[in-house]
């Protein structure tokens, strides 16, 4: 069979990570998914396709094979025509990425925004920008091949990881409905046959910040093997807290266990059985007024702090390769979650404003995939989906707000489903040339409801919702592409995406309409090349988007001081360049990413009831005052215009077979603004995030001992900015880490 790697560029030469893979061979399984090693998987790495370590780095193969799933193929990333960034574990621990709102330093045109309960991930400006469970996601991140909670539940650890891809621009035939902005595919390690393998990785850093993580795979007979991973860390927090708080001050502890299980009778028959369990303790997130000046990290608080997500989740891959060479497969997804956020609202101790809620989430999904096998002149792809989402709010537990409590309390109770459905198909035209036509579409159905109680018992208000949203839309991609050569690859695309709408709540207002689903349509050019035999490769695109009905929240024209989510009235503007590049070259490798990106609102007037409201607002027409702003030409929200990294690394090799590894990462991510407003005075400016994180790591025979730091410049920089409050990033955090493979 033939040897694959999930291996990205910058850590082909691997230095230690070869060292703690190079005996421990990676091979395919039916259906496609990919098998690594116990050190490829929880460090990404090389594999045994590596020449020995100890061999002469100019001996060694260039850049290997990067694959990407995103088009239910198995394809070579630079024979694709998608925009993508393929990561590997070693990637991820080498960059200091451990969870989903880092990954924007090392994948251009990416902003995530950790706000506390959840995150805001855009992708060239495109994704998530309102805090609520009626606002899909516009970037969906997939475990497994499954779809995850849209927004929120996804701050689970990276461990024992195959690989990342991170997709950007809609995704309107595989990924479908709510990828509007992208998609990230996790792929967590699967059981292989290689023998009883698997690797231990302890850490101690600054902020007591102790880690332990390991994994074990075990083959129980020749068609039957499973892995069993863990991951627990704790650590103090990053702040100082005064105030009469009652509780909770952002220390962290976060454990997690994972069980695979693959059954692979013969090379036609493979199942994989993945499931896991998290439970994720934050300790609150202390935050202090958007427009606040004092220190980041110094906060002031009279209320309970929590923030505790736990989430389980079980998937089932089949896969089942008939005679012909058509495959079936099945994926079904089971997801349970329960959130719990508590947060003094106001961010001070001279007000006792509360926020909370207590919110389980349910979620399960079946698909079916038929797979033509992938030579002729046609192949083709053809599915169907179904999604079941519910949000509940507990009696008495579910969302509160105090303001302050016992003056004016809110609460809302009940239960939010949300059903989607799908179907599929792609098909492939291979000319001669090297010319190959994809036409791709997708129908999506949703439905969302709202089966709550509003309840204010001050003003013995207390009024059930039974609302409803519909919308359904066809979406899709159509691509030319042209094999030039061995070493250049170029392709042209239009692709649409949509994300669904959703409800309003009726609360002290008689305006309660829907907002409505959003559209983008994508044009884009891409080119991918080597050179220097193989040792450079280069992704240049270029992209051409209108964004329509853009989900926004804004004053209620008829009741100001409410909010209020509609649809922007008219298209935004969203054109750029994205360019990555990775090389070997002898004992240095490096990787780099840049995206600039230009955006502008159409016509648009909008209240901000921030402001004191001095008149009307109609969406289209205005009139412009001081509280009714015209956006017409203002920039996307979370939309940084330009984004960078670049990650060098050279390997030195010692005597003994030994290595030393130098890496070192550096990201941009520019400034962007918080709401459509861009008020500055009321904390709406994010400024740039400029992040170096560094390794120095020494390996020998299967150990590897690194000493690591993050943010080395110790950047104090607002992560997010939400209802008013500010959430700090990381600071500088530094340690030891110790990983020995077996």
């Amino acid at each position: 069979m033939k040897i694959t790697a999930f291996v990205s560029v910058a850590l082909v030469l691997g230095g230690a990570a070869a060292v703690e893979a190079a005996a421990l061979p990676t091979d395919s399984v039916a259906g496609g998914s990919q098998d690594q090693s116990a050190a490829d998987a929880a460090a990404g790495g090389t594999t045994a396709s590596d020449a020995s370590p100890t061999a002469p780095a100019q001996s060694r193969p260039a850049l290997q094979e990067v694959v990407v799933t995103a088009e239910k193929r198995t394809t070579n990333l630079q024979q694709t025509p998608i925009a993508a960034v393929v990561l590997t574990g070693t990637q991820l621990l080498h960059n200091g990425v451990i969870t989903v709102d880092q990954l924007e330093s090392v994948s251009p045109s990416l902003a995530v925004d950790n706000f506390g309960q959840g995150d805001e991930f855009n992708i060239r400006g495109i994704g998530k920008a309102e805090h609520n469970t009626q606002t899909q996601a516009g970037v969906i991140t997939y475990r497994n091949g499954v779809a995850s909670f849209p927004g929120y539940l996804e701050d689970e650890p990276f461990y024992d990881i195959s690989s990342i891809e991170v997709l950007r621009g809609p995704q309107g035939t595989f990924a479908g409905e709510n990828s509007t902005g992208g998609a990230v595919y996790i792929t967590e390690a699967a059981p292989n046959f290689n023998g009883v393998n698997g690797y231990v990785v302890g850490q101690y850093g600054n902020y007591n910040d102790a880690m332990v993580q390991g994994a074990v795979n075990m083959p129980v007979s020749d068609t039957v093997s499973t892995r069993i991973a863990l991951y627990d860390e704790s650590r103090s927090t990053f702040f100082h807290v005064t105030g009469p708080y009652t509780g909770g001050n952002g220390g962290l502890k976060q454990s997690s266990i994972r069980f695979g299980l693959l059954w692979q009778p013969s090379d036609k028959l493979s199942a994989l059985w993945q499931t896991d369990y998290s439970y994720i303790d934050n300790g609150g997130y202390p935050a202090s007024p958007a427009n606040a000046k004092t220190p980041l990290y110094y906060v002031t608080a009279n209320a309970q702090m929590d923030a505790i997500d736990q989430i389980a989740r079980s998937t089932l891959k089949v896969n089942y390769k008939m005679d012909d060479g058509l495959t079936l497969r099945s994926i079904t997804g089971l997801q349970w979650g329960r959130s719990v956020y508590i947060t003094d609202l106001d961010g001070t101790d001279v007000l006792h404003d509360t926020f909370s809620d207590l919110v389980p989430g349910e979620m399960y999904s079946q698909e079916f995939d038929l797979i033509s096998p992938e030579r002729g002149f046609l192949t083709w792809v053809t599915g169907v989906y179904y999604q079941g989402l519910d949000y509940s709010y507990p009696l008495g537990q579910g969302y509160y707000v105090g303001y302050p409590p016992g003056l004016y309390d809110q609460y809302i109770e009940g239960k939010v489903p949300n059903d989607t459905a799908a179907a599929f198909g792609q098909l492939g035209f291979h000319f001669s040339d090297g010319w190959k036509l994809q036409i791709g579409a997708r129908y999506s159905w949703n439905d969302t409801t709202n089966r709550i109680y509003n309840v204010i018992p001050e003003f013995f208000y207390n009024e059930y919702a039974h609302q409803s949203e519909h919308d359904d839309r066809l979406t899709g991609k159509a691509d030319l592409s042209w094999t030039v050569n061995p070493d250049n690859y170029l392709y042209a695309f239009v692709a649409t995406g949509y994300k669904q709408g959703g409800l309003n709540l009726p609360i002290g207002t008689q305006y309660q309409q829907p907002f409505r689903a959003e559209y983008v349509t994508d044009y884009e050019l891409g080119w991918k090349s080597s050179a220097l035999d193989d040792h450079l490769r280069t992704q240049l695109d270029g992209y051409y988007d209108r964004y329509q009905h853009f989900q926004v929240t804004i004053g209620d024209p008829l009741l100001p001081t409410q909010g209020l989510e509609v649809n922007s009235p008219s298209p935004t503007t969203l054109y750029g360049v994205e360019l990555s590049a990775q090389a070997v070259l002898g004992h240095f490798s490096f990787d780099a990413n840049v995206g600039w990106e230009h955006t502008s609102l159409g016509a648009f007037f909008a209240t901000d009831n921030r402001l004191l409201v001095v008149s009307t607002c109609d969406p289209t027409m205005g009139p412009s005052s001081s509280s009714c702003i015209d956006l017409n030409g203002h920039p996307q929200s979370y939309a940084p215009s330009l984004t960078y990294n670049f990650g060098p690394q050279y390997v030195f090799y010692l005597g003994g077979g030994s290595t030393l590894t130098m890496h070192a990462n550096y990201s941009h991510v520019g400034s962007q603004w918080a709401t459509l407003f861009g008020n500055a005075a009321l904390g709406d400016y994010l400024g740039a995030r400029n992040l170096t994180s560094a390794e120095l790591t020494y390996g020998l025979r299967g150990w590897t001992v690194t000493a690591y730091g993050t943010n080395l410049t110790n950047e104090a920089y607002v992560a997010a900015a939400d209802a008013g409050l500010r959430w700090a990033g990381y600071p500088r955090q530094y340690g030891i880490r110790v990983m020995k493979t077996f």
